[in-house]
């Protein structure tokens, strides 16, 4: 196998630990809105908030 240069990364490394609650919520809220769409209902939202309350620690 060949020797070739070690992979530079263009991307600043990951940080590690947990997002914050609201970057969290503003990715999830898509989803609610395309459950709402789909399912065309409230409860599918709220137990999608709930769910990811509970995912958060909430």
């Amino acid at each position: 196998m060949a020797h070739t240069a070690p992979r530079r990364t263009t991307f600043a490394p990951r940080r590690t630990g947990r997002r914050h609650p609201l970057v969290a919520t503003l990715m999830a809220l898509p989803l609610a809105a395309l459950l709402l769409l789909v399912f065309d209902g409230w409860e599918t939202v709220a137990t999608q908030a709930s769910s990811v309350g509970a995912m958060l620690g909430r």
